[in-house]
């Protein structure tokens, strides 16, 4: 009876020996995505992670930090984010201080990628932050030609990180610059319909220059400057009501990632309408909307800039 005790016990430590083992080997199995061969790419913009996309498709896994609808100016990075940029075999990011706290943690000594400022890549232009100081303006992507000049140089780092697939991306680059290029024309076209004396642009904030100046159409004033850190004064919002009266606008805009409270209150005490649609500036829109692409986005933006400033 004793031996077929200490029998029995022998067969159960090797039966959990056997269990723990298989346990830990499909642990080691689904831990990590690099099993797949494919490289691991970081975005932190939504705008950024759709070229990438569409450049890299099938052939990168592709994380991107911050969600459709929040806002780079201001988002706090989470622990989360150290482990996705330290795992990273490249960071795709925007510069020019669009996004500081990630750029701040990108900059970290344990994050060992491949880096590159995408809209970097981008001549900036300069904007007055007071005081005779000028500040690079990050939101280079509402001119095409930047975002066509933003994918090129997504290839050709991604290319780095993984030359067998250069045909690949290559070729998927190639589409999606065509695709680019029609957009250019299209929003040429279409903002010119505008009246010239209804042509004006008022924003939340200072996120269109770059679009204003390549499809030719002013802005004519903003709530906040290039950065949503800003908080805008009685002083601020009583001088934007002015300069509304003064430019005569039929219609002023709110932004999807910005609270729309002031600029509402701009627009009742000017007496002027706040488009029923809100603009994106910082993010795509939310998977399935009708700005869920970096296109899309450009699209629906013009769309509702000439059909608020076309009208009365």
């Amino acid at each position: 009876m004793k031996a077929l005790t200490q029998s029995g016990g022998r067969f159960w430590r090797g039966l959990l020996g056997v269990l723990l083992s298989l346990s830990v080997s499909a642990c080691g199995q689904t831990g990590s995505d690099a099993d797949d061969g494919k490289p691991d790419v970081v975005a932190t913009s939504t705008i950024i992670a759709d070229l990438a996309q569409n450049i890299g498709k099938d052939e990168i896994d592709l994380t991107s930090i911050l969600q459709p609808g929040t806002d780079p100016h201001v988002y706090e990075p989470v622990p989360k984010d150290t482990v996705v940029l330290e795992s990273a075999e490249l960071i795709l990011y925007n510069g020019y201080n669009l996004e500081p706290g990630l750029i701040k943690l990108i900059e970290a000594a344990g994050v060992k990628a491949e880096k590159l400022a995408v809209g970097e890549v981008a001549e900036p232009l300069q904007l007055d932050e007071g005081g005779n100081q000028t500040v690079p303006d990050p939101h280079v992507w509402g001119d095409v030609e930047n975002g066509i000049k933003m994918a090129i140089a997504i290839r050709d780092a991604l290319i780095k990180i993984s030359p067998q697939d250069k045909e690949k991306f290559t070729q998927n680059t190639e589409e999606l610059v065509k695709q680019l290029q029609e957009l250019d024309n299209s929003i040429t076209q279409q903002i010119a319909t505008i009246p010239q004396d209804k042509r004006k642009l008022i924003t939340t904030h200072d996120a269109f220059q770059y679009y204003g100046r390549a499809y030719n159409i002013p802005i004519a004033g903003t709530l906040i400057g290039i950065s949503t850190e800003e908080q805008p004064s009685a002083q601020t919002v009583k001088q934007l009501v002015e300069e509304v009266k003064k430019t005569g606008v039929k219609a002023i805009f709110a932004e999807t990632t910005i609270n729309p409270a002031l600029i509402k209150t701009v627009a009742q005490e000017a007496n002027v309408k706040l488009a029923s649609q809100e603009l994106y500036s910082d993010s795509i829109g939310a998977p399935g909307s009708e700005a869920d692409s970096y296109i899309k986005m450009m699209q629906s933006n013009t769309r509702t800039i000439v059909e608020a400033l076309s009208k009365g």
